[in-house]
């Protein structure tokens, strides 16, 4: 009896367990885009983005983000649709490799899986979402496959931050114009 008892309890741990781990549902795709600014927040669809991308028709609460950027349709739709193409197997290196960590590090301050701050995660749901991405598209990957690659239902994307990253790149890019193109030149018309 003793016996049976202890069988019985063994198969119903092991389905118990099977169901837990090998049955879980996964994350396919990103549903929401939830864009934080200050203490303000909305919340788009990934696929009215993928609507306006390909179609140029938009929901109101994508209407109303859109008319925020002070962007044409046309210009948002070009960015939206501009495909990257890049080898699978070099995208992986790149992500893999030192300089590929810095950058998703950085880049998971502006987007990021919600209820986590740890940055190894969203590092992991970027590289996750970068090779998802290109295996999708064939080698070819733009910011709705992107979207559609990440690996968890919200993406939140943080405006604050991306726009003081923003303001990094162009002080940078000014700085690297300046000292390409004849620094004393420019210094003496100056």
């Amino acid at each position: 009896m003793k016996f049976l008892k202890s069988l019985i309890l063994r198969i119903f741990l092991i389905s118990f367990i099977n169901q837990i781990f090998f049955n879980a549902p996964k994350a396919q795709s990103a549903e929401k885009i939830k864009i934080v600014y200050s203490i303000f927040s909305r919340t788009i669809t990934v696929d009215s983005l993928k609507n306006f991308a390909e179609n140029g028709s938009s929901s109101n609460s994508l209407r109303k983000i859109l008319n925020a950027t002070g962007s044409s349709d046309k210009e948002i739709q070009s960015i939206l649709n501009n495909n990257f193409e890049i080898p699978i197997t070099i995208a992986s290196k790149l992500v893999y490799s030192e300089i590929g960590n810095i950058f998703l590090n950085r880049l998971s301050t502006i987007l990021r899986t919600p209820n986590t701050d740890d940055e190894r995660t969203g590092m992991l749901a970027l590289r996750s979402s970068v090779i998802k991405g290109l295996y999708t598209g064939n080698g070819k990957i733009n910011l709705v496959s992107f979207f559609e690659s990440y690996p968890t239902k919200t993406v939140i994307l943080d405006v604050n931050t991306l726009s003081k990253v923003m303001n990094k790149v162009k002080s940078i890019t000014e700085l690297l114009d300046f000292f390409t193109s004849k620094p004393l030149e420019k210094i003496k018309n100056n």
